[in-house]
């Protein structure tokens, strides 16, 4: 949001800092960018029920300004004149009750950090302005629910991890920032702005975004490190979406559009920490979280702690869980990768319900889809290898983490000092039509189509801004890691850390800081990092759960004294239990009413009379206020011409949902459903996360992993019904004998192939033509009619595995 585009075409810098002025018939609010351009804006007092603003289109110079609001004081001087009323820092939005309008202000901001030069702010202190003047007859102004609806939008606390910027669109990924470049209206209608509703007003009005900012609500951190000397820059950023957005029980799974509750956007960012003056690599990467897909639910009880699950619609084509998936492919491209740590059994079903329709489920969908395109998933009951005090369970999730990494590979970049800010934030400007676009396209048949456009445009880039520097050639990552638990809240948030982890050795290693692409468990490094996502973890769960996170993993893994481990968990669990049982229901009125899922209208119910769920979809909460308000889902990596993972079904059914009771279970003792329960054996070394199995047996024959094709290796290993996968292989994932080298070495093969990619990919752009690296052969012939898929099999592999990897079919225990 560097800049904004007027109704009259013009381009000019956001306004940063505004005042706040009344008359008796109007408000004057001035805002000036810092560079000594000022601007008006008038919003009409007279007519309360009305949202009546205009511009003026003038730029001002301060001492015009001040003659125009010294004029203004002359004017109406018999009404009381011009009086200042706040000093403010942006328009969150305007929200109508059932009397008048309301200004929603930041009158109070504090700055969090900085992003590639752009300043990250949070929100101090707001400020909520009735737009209505006392001598104006207003029926429903001081009405019994009007002031509700005023305290109920009170309750969204917008000082508590609610994050800005006024030049940066932070809303959207790094590497989507860089590969499209948007300004305007359209960030606003992202998927992860919170204040699109409140806004919506005033940008069809003025036709532009001057005067608001953007609020994303989530988690928004920066550490500063260093390394052999080298310093540089981890950012944590979590984005929620407002789809589907609730409290922990009162949303879950899926909606009729394929919104997940607690759907959160995690993006880790590496920077080195240089002069401004100096070139700075940057990597990031991104994974997601998200409720399992499905049609479920549970009973808020103020009796059971551990309320039954309940399947409230059986699809018989998965048509929204369909939809999810579609939509994470827009966003992130091909593959798709799913961990799912519910547990398998259960002396009383529960969590086993949903594990037992979600593989039902993704093996559906991946029927009708390419092999290329198929969902990659791991079925992995994380409670079952939690108590098995053998194991080493974040270093096992760490191998996972790898695995994942190797498919979706991270993004890279390199912004030198002769580029200017737009340069720097959109590759896809040039209006040539020979430098492609960069986005990862699945639907390409080209495996090195994108990459070779992304390194002409980096060339080009090269002759036109970079000058003498030595630049790096950019890499992109395609696809993304999806985890969840039952809440995606505490197992969930371990997982990410393990992905988190993986990745660090990564991006320091592309950025030159570490000469190996791994780093250790214990190394001070993987422990800032562990202390950021423990952060934004009990963030995540204060958000959605009520309480921290129940974080044993993270709390032995420091060596906390494990009596305080117990009694901390035992804390969480009851606050949490509180939390659902008494105060979500409010805290859910509060988020539909800030997000305008349901708009209060004279003479319907209220929203609090709506709590029985007679007009709300099912048990999720989503209320029926006729038409779909859903507007583009976006913190996507890919741009329009991105294939989903299947055609959208048109027309597809209605479904209402029918609440369900459940019955109440007798509790012997308090556990919360998503508290870890990791027992970490103190016996167990903490250390680099390392397979057992050799090299050679890990990738069979195939001795390249392509990055940005169809082409993947899958691994497999013998029946456990607690792990079920189509990436990994289950029977090196649970090994134990040490084999202190293997995953540095798959590390290094996967920067090896890549950088020959990218090299070869230059010298041809320089005109040196040289061969990629062919795929392996082909296994057998298929006995189904299908095209094996491009993978020499080892023959000491069972036939049925060897069938799967061949042709493609779900490996199924």
């Amino acid at each position: 949001m560097s800049s904004s585009t007027d109704d009259a075409g013009t381009t000019t810098h956001s306004l940063q800092e505004f005042k706040l002025f009344e008359t008796q018939s109007n408000f004057y609010m001035i805002g000036w960018d810092g560079s000594g351009v000022y601007r008006v804006l008038k919003i009409d007092r007279l007519d309360p029920s009305e949202l009546n603003i205009s511009q003026d289109s003038t730029h001002y110079t301060k001492k015009e300004c001040y003659e125009l609001l010294k004029r203004i004081h002359e004017g109406n001087k018999a009404t009381g004149g011009l009086k200042l009323v706040t000093l403010c820092y942006g328009i969150i939005g305007f929200v109508k009750f059932l009397g008048p309008y309301y200004m929603l202000l930041i009158t109070e901001r504090r700055h969090i950090g900085d992003l590639f030069g752009h300043s990250v702010y949070a929100v101090s202190k707001s400020e909520i302005v009735a737009l209505h003047n006392s001598t104006v007859q207003c029926n429903f102004a001081n009405s019994r629910d009007e002031n509700r609806y005023k305290r109920l939008l009170c309750m969204v606390d917008l000082t508590k991890d609610f994050f800005f910027s006024y030049s940066y669109n932070v809303m959207r990924s790094y590497q989507k920032n860089v590969c499209n470049y948007e300004t305007g209206h359209n960030l606003y209608e992202k998927m992860f702005v919170w204040n699109e509703f409140l806004t919506r007003g005033i940008r069809h009005h003025l036709r532009n975004t001057l005067w608001t900012v953007a609020l994303v609500y989530g988690f928004f951190k920066q550490a500063s490190l260093s390394e052999s000397g080298k310093d540089f820059k981890i950012t944590l950023i979590a984005r929620r979406s407002r789809h589907n957005a609730g409290t922990r029980y009162l949303k879950r799974g899926v909606n009729r559009n394929g919104d997940v509750a607690n759907d959160v956007e995690t993006e880790q960012i590496v920077s080195e920490d240089v002069p401004e003056d100096h070139p700075m690599q940057i990597s990031s990467v991104v994974q997601n979280r998200g409720s399992i897909p499905l049609f479920w639910s549970q009973e808020t009880s103020r009796l059971n702690l551990k309320p039954d699950i309940v399947l409230s619609k059986k699809e018989p084509n998965y048509e929204a869980t369909r939809l999810h998936f579609d939509n994470l492919v827009e966003r992130y491209g091909n593959p798709i990768i799913i961990l799912n740590l519910i547990k398998t059994k259960e002396r009383r079903p529960r969590e086993s319900i949903l594990r037992e329709e979600f593989v039902n489920a993704i093996d559906f969908i991946n029927k009708d889809l390419p092999e290329e395109n198929r969902l990659r998933f791991l079925h992995w009951d994380l409670h079952k290898h939690f108590r098995s005090k053998t194991k080493n369970v974040l270093a096992l999730l760490c191998k996972v983490a790898t695995c994942a990494l190797m498919l979706t590979d991270l993004f890279y970049y390199q912004v030198t000092p002769a580029m200017t800010i737009e340069d720097s934030m959109s590759l896809s400007s040039s209006s040539d039509a020979d430098t492609g676009d960069i986005s990862p396209h699945t639907s390409s048949d080209d495996d090195n189509g994108d990459h070779d456009s992304l390194e002409k445009k980096s060339s080009r880039s090269k002759n036109i801004a970079y000058g003498k520097c030595d630049v790096k050639p950019p890499r992109l990552q395609s696809g993304v890691l999806r985890t969840n638990c039952i809440d995606c809240l505490d197992r969930t948030n371990v997982a990410q850390y393990a992905y988190g982890w993986a990745a660090l050795g990564q991006q320091l290693h592309v950025l030159g800081i570490r000469d190996v692409p791994a780093i250790e468990l214990d190394d001070p490094l993987a422990i800032s990092l562990m202390g950021l996502y423990e952060r934004m973890g009990d963030t995540l769960a204060h958000q959605y759960g009520g309480s921290a996170a129940h974080n044993k993993v993270f709390s032995e893994r420091r060596g906390q004294w494990r009596a305080a481990t117990q009694s901390q968990e035992f804390l969480r669990t009851l606050q949490r239990y509180y939390n659902n049982a008494y105060m979500d229901a409010d805290k859910q009125d509060a988020i539909n009413i800030f997000l305008g899922t349901f708009q209060p209208e004279q003479g319907m119910p209220a929203i609090w009379e709506l709590r029985s769920n007679s007009l709300s979809n099912g048990r999720n909460g989503e209320m029926n206020i006729g038409k779909d308000e859903r507007c583009l889902s976006d913190g996507d990596f890919l741009h329009e011409s991105c294939t989903p993972l299947s055609a959208m079904s048109s027309n597809h059914e209605s479904m209402p949902q029918k609440g369900f009771s459940a019955p109440l279970q007798h509790v012997s003792h308090i556990l919360s459903e998503s508290s870890s329960d990791i027992p970490v054996s103190n016996d167990v070394a903490l250390s680099r996360c390392t397979p057992s199995m050799p090299r050679k047996q890990l990738f069979g024959d195939v001795q390249k992993v392509h990055r940005f094709g169809s082409d993947q290796v899958y691994f497999g290993g013998e029946e456990d019904m607690s792990s079920v996968s189509n990436f990994v292989d289950i029977e090196w994932l649970s090994s134990e004998n040490p084999c202190e080298n293997a995953l540095f070495d798959r590390s290094s093969e996967l920067t090896r192939n890549l950088t020959a990619e990218t090299s070869s990919t230059e010298n041809s752009v320089n005109g040196v033509g040289q061969s990629a690296p062919t795929i392996s052969e082909s296994g057998s012939s298929s006995s189904k009619g299908k095209e094996p898929m491009g993978t020499k099999i080892r023959e000491d592999f069972p036939d049925s595995f060897k069938e799967w990897v061949a042709y493609g079919e779900a490996l199924c225990h």
